[in-house]
């Protein structure tokens, strides 16, 4: 379906992909200081970025409460992009000491260490 939109060929690695996202979902649900943290530090530059945008403090006041419930809702789906990159980075770093099965069999495994804690 892609190789009719582009010109060149799009290949996806699906199981490095399942791997990745396995991984991120366990360093995500182990690590929620970090998340929590990650959350709170875009929802405070979200905020601080859109206040550079209005020019009347009236404005700003009035549109206030929405706009920080945007911003909370973008830094908590944002959050999740480092534990991607990390999620993918660990997946690789075990795909190459061990092998493609055993990354996937350890991004499950982690996942359910986590889950049963």
């Amino acid at each position: 379906m892609l190789n009719d939109i582009f010109p060149f060929a799009i290949t996806l690695d699906t199981i490095a992909i399942a791997g990745a996202c396995l991984w991120s979902l366990a360093l995500y649900l182990g690590f929620s200081s970090v998340r929590e943290w990650i959350i709170e530090g875009l929802d405070r530059w979200f905020n601080f970025a859109e206040r550079s945008l209005y020019t009347s403090k009236e404005e700003f006041e009035r549109t206030r409460k929405a706009r920080e419930s945007q911003n909370a809702f973008y830094a908590s789906v944002c959050s999740i992009i480092p534990f991607l990159a990390i999620g993918g980075l660990c997946n690789w770093g075990i795909e190459i000491g061990l092998g493609r099965s055993w990354a996937v069999s350890m991004g499950i495994f982690s996942l359910y260490r986590l889950c049963s804690l």
